[in-house]
């Protein structure tokens, strides 16, 4: 009998999130009430920080192709630290969202024109009396601090889930981020009803999915005799057929993996979610959430099934299709900017899977280079929408949108790069990892996917710059718009989110090559 062995320093990045996310509980249990919110800020920023370094430090000392560890059940390769450290960035910046508290005061258009003149953004204001304002000012003491433990226990499965090399593991990281962000979507403080509305929905949508992917798991143990990813790999490539479990098994995983990353059939949880949550929640998830389940979509696939490629290439090229123009199409009819930007997510899940397609190191590559620009874009809108507020709270209609971008321009103008970067105009993060995306699948065969997805993007462009036309060329038709002064957390949140963007756009090199040196899976 083989001797279980731990490589802690491996599984560092983890540990210290882990760590961290007890320690919230404990704060919980026993910090006073207005001490928590502190202990929390300085616990889940300081371990993100201390996780981003492990990452680091295990990056330096990385010697390729990478190693299993925990008897096989948990890969540190290339993929797994570049993924692991992209979660830990977004979830530094999304903890400096969920962090903000501070009375999101309102003023009528009328008082903006007249503090704000040329100022960036709109000053602060005392509450309006009986407002929920002035209701949220008085009663600071029911804030849900819980929702940083639930937060760091999220992020503690996500960097485990694309580093799974094994299914039981995998199922396990599903199962440990999954659970939280059900929580975590019904904590909004104002208009609980949807956002437990929404919560319930993914929940219940969440378990069908968990369920689908447990019994393909079964299946592909039931053909494979092994759990492991490598060890499946070898049995498919020396099969001599296919098999009925292997086809079906591998079929109902991908539902489980095509859920989460919210592609089309499986997206319709996406902007009811999205539109329900706390906007820092969903900032969070449309960042972080696709970015662990994509990283275990690529394993699963470049790991256990390359040999099978014949077979589900053509499934996901249709999924790739039908995710780009569904999302696309449905995205132009909305007038929630939080939906909007939802069915662009969806949108972005059908890039993104063109990269997957590829099938070869350059799809890997160019679909983790991908994730790291989209993370910090994504962030960096919903912060903003987080931002529009009137006199009874986040003012997500489009129609309220209009003059924004004149009465604001900073954040009018931060709010349309991010849109432009969407979009994939040139000279912004999003230009080059469509560029990388649609060069890769080209390589690989896959044209007419990227057709499709160079007219996605056309139709995308629409709805993108409708909203930049609304912020600053339509006339207000609402005198109590207004753009809150974000605090220092926000504010640092959104600095680095739109430096990154534009780094990326201009510079984009390093990453490109940081991310091609890590395309390699361990076996």
């Amino acid at each position: 009998m083989t001797t279980p062995s731990v490589e802690y320093a491996q599984l560092s990045p983890m540990l210290v999130i882990f760590t961290v996310a007890i320690a919230g509980v404990i704060v919980e249990a026993f910090v006073p009430a207005r001490l928590r919110r502190t202990s929390h800020l300085v616990l889940g920023l300081g371990g993100t920080a201390v996780a981003v370094l492990a990452v680091v430090l295990l990056a330096v000392n990385f010697s390729s192709p990478g190693s299993a560890t925990v008897m096989g059940a948990v890969a540190v390769d290339g993929p797994t630290l570049f993924l692991q450290g992209t979660i830990l960035i977004v979830a530094f910046l999304a903890l400096l969202l969920i962090g903000e508290r501070r009375v999101e005061n309102a003023v009528s258009v009328g008082a903006a024109h007249a503090a704000v003149g040329a100022d960036a953004f709109a000053p602060r204001a005392s509450a309006v009396p009986g407002s929920d304002a002035e209701r949220e000012a008085t009663d600071a003491g029911a804030e849900q601090t819980e929702v940083f433990p639930l937060t760091m226990f999220a992020v503690g499965g996500m960097l485990l889930f694309p580093a799974s090399n094994d299914l039981l593991t995998m199922f396990v990281a599903l199962e440990v981020f999954s659970l939280p962000l059900y929580l975590l979507c019904a904590l909004a403080r104002r208009r609980r009803l949807l956002s437990q509305e929404s919560a319930l929905k993914y929940f219940l949508l969440g378990a069908f999915s968990s369920a689908f992917f447990l019994f393909g798991v079964a299946l592909l143990y039931g053909y494979a005799g092994t759990l492991a990813l490598p060890g499946i790999g070898d049995v498919v490539e020396a099969r001599t057929e296919n098999s009925t479990l292997l086809l079906v098994g591998a079929g109902l995983v991908a539902v489980g993996l095509l859920f989460k990353i919210g592609a089309v059939p499986f997206h319709s949880w996406i902007p009811d979610v999205y539109q329900g949550a706390p906007t820092p929640i969903t900032a969070f998830m449309a960042a972080a959430t696709k970015v662990a389940a994509f990283g275990a979509m690529l394993r699963m696939f470049y790991v256990a099934l390359p040999a099978l490629r014949d077979e589900w290439r053509p499934l996901l090229w249709g999924v790739a299709i039908l995710t780009m123009l569904v999302g696309a199409v449905l995205a132009v009819s909305q007038t929630d900017v939080k939906r909007m930007l939802a069915y662009s997510s969806v949108t972005h899940a059908g890039f993104m899977l063109t990269g997957l397609v590829a099938a070869d190191r350059a799809g890997l590559s160019s679909t983790m280079f991908y994730l790291f620009a989209y993370g910090f874009s994504t962030l960096g809108a919903f912060a903003v929408v987080g931002l529009v507020r009137d006199r009874d709270g986040e003012v997500p209609v489009l129609s309220q949108w209009a003059g924004l971008g004149r009465r604001s321009p900073l954040i009018g103008a931060t709010f349309a790069l991010f849109l432009l970067a969407f979009a994939g105009i040139p000279l912004t993060s999003g230009f080059v990892g469509k560029f990388a995306v649609f060069q890769a699948a080209v390589q690989g065969g896959a044209t007419p996917v990227v057709l499709v997805g160079i007219l996605s993007s056309a139709i995308a462009a629409f709805f993108y710059v409708r909203v930049i036309v609304a912020m600053f060329f339509t006339e207000p038709t609402s005198d109590t718009q207004v753009v809150v002064v974000p605090s220092a957390l926000t504010g640092v949140a959104l600095f680095l989110a739109t430096a990154v963007t534009i780094v990326l756009g201009l510079a984009p090199q390093p990453i490109l090559d940081l991310a091609d040196s890590a395309a390699q899976f361990v076996r």
